[in-house]
């Protein structure tokens, strides 16, 4: 059995799922990061791009085989309310954060991650963050008033924590708001 192979856009090592192809790039899973999986990469013209979560991810049926992706991944940051910010912002619904205090705004929140988690699923990306720090986090447990935004280069998500669902919501510097609502 050869040790690192590639197949329809798919790598495996050793029999296991460990990455994929896109383009010139390699999205393999972190744990499979060593000088033997780097070395075959890049004999195939391949830049590495080292993923938590990929060989879950390819298991678990998310993505499918071949060389493009339906889905492409998307970089993912948390943001969580600053701890100078008033007290009673903390924990409650989107309607009372609303209500009470306005749009939730860039400027109450700090960056907790910033990072590949190796999934766009909010319910996926709830859980790990809920239930542990993964590598690169340094926040709280996410919960309700915590903001989970999606990223690539065209542009951001940003979904607003709330009691069962995640609120789609525009979430903007105050100034950025202040300078779209004005009138010439």
């Amino acid at each position: 059995m050869p040790g690192i192979m590639l197949q329809n856009g798919l790598i495996s090592y050793y029999g296991n799922p460990a990455g994929y192809t896109e383009k010139n790039q390699a999205v393999v899973d972190r744990i499979f990061q060593s000088e033997e999986m780097d070395q075959w990469l890049k004999g195939r013209g391949l830049t590495p791009r080292w993923t938590e979560g990929v060989m879950e991810r390819i298991l678990s049926g998310e993505r499918q085989g071949g060389e493009e992706y339906a889905t492409p991944l998307k970089n993912v940051r948390i943001w969580q309310l600053c701890p100078e910010v008033d007290v009673r912002m903390k924990f409650i619904s989107y309607v009372d954060m609303v209500e009470q205090f306005g749009p939730p705004v860039q400027e109450d929140y700090c960056i907790a991650y910033d990072g590949q988690p190796g999934t766009n699923d909010l319910e996926t990306i709830y859980e790990r963050f809920s239930n542990g720090q993964p590598s690169g986090y340094c926040g709280n447990p996410l919960s309700m008033s915590d903001v989970i935004e999606l990223y690539e280069q065209n542009g951001s998500e940003f979904y607003y924590i709330d009691r069962k669902t995640f609120k789609s919501i525009d979430f903007e510097k105050k100034e950025q708001q202040l300078n779209m609502n004005m009138g010439i």
